[in-house]
């Protein structure tokens, strides 16, 4: 099954620019589209539509920053019919307009994300407290956070900045079912830009957390592969870099 699933990723990958059908993606692997579904998703932890629409957002992040098409064009480029639905979703999943991200990713200016607030009168919060690991040493800093999905993106319940892999505690964790992820850049950085490094990455979730409670989590950076969707999320001097094949 893994084998199968790995033909649909890469039938993805390489034709996201076309309309991919789910019908014609289940076809591919000779599979009905719900044994597809379920077999994709476990394997990759989103949906094929999602898996989809974050190849097709993270390749408009690298032509935003390295062509000069305007976002029509990329909108059209990454397989959108309708430039002001891929604005939209495009904003919602990395936290900028694809304009805002332009000029901040070209500048090197990009921030942190904004956090969500817990809503007013929610009482009394959570936290989540464990330790980041990595196998590879890493001399950049690691970007951790509460998410409401398995794909990083849109804004955090939550969210830190560490030196290095190490231990952490997220305060103020509306309770819920979150999913923490972890990033930073790999060991083999060429450059002084984070961009210029292979992502470690790891995610662990949904966490259910509890009104006063202390949720313990720990998590393992890994190399990005073939599995993960894409991370969207704009972040300070990630830049924006293919995905994993």
């Amino acid at each position: 099954m893994e084998r199968l699933t790995r033909r649909a990723v890469a039938t993805i990958r390489e034709n996201y620019h076309e309309p991919l059908a789910l019908d014609d993606l289940a076809r591919s692997v000779m599979m009905s589209k719900f044994h597809f579904i379920r077999v994709f998703q476990r394997t990759t932890g989103v949906t094929p539509g999602r898996f989809l629409s974050a190849v097709r957002l993270h390749e408009a992040k690298s032509l935003l920053i390295h062509s000069s098409l305007n976002v029509a064009e990329i909108s059209a480029r990454v397989g959108y019919s309708s430039a002001s639905t891929f604005s939209r979703r495009f904003t919602a999943a990395v936290g900028l307009s694809p304009t805002r991200f332009r000029r901040a990713g070209r500048c090197d200016t990009l921030e942190g994300p904004r956090i969500t607030p817990a809503p007013a009168g929610s009482g009394a919060l959570g936290s989540v407290a464990g330790t980041v690991r990595t196998p590879e040493r890493s001399r950049y800093p690691v970007c951790l956070g509460l998410f409401d999905g398995p794909i990083l993106q849109g804004q955090p319940v939550a969210w830190t900045t560490l030196d290095r892999a190490e231990a952490f505690e997220l305060r103020s964790v509306p309770p819920g079912a979150w999913h923490l992820h972890a990033v930073t850049p790999g060991a083999r950085a060429t450059g002084d830009q984070w961009g210029d490094s292979p992502l470690l990455v790891g995610t662990v979730g949904p966490l259910h957390v509890d009104a006063g409670v202390r949720t313990r989590a720990d998590v393992t950076l890994r190399r990005e592969d073939w599995t993960r969707p894409p991370v969207l999320l704009a972040l300070p001097g990630f830049g924006s870099r293919p995905a994993a094949a």
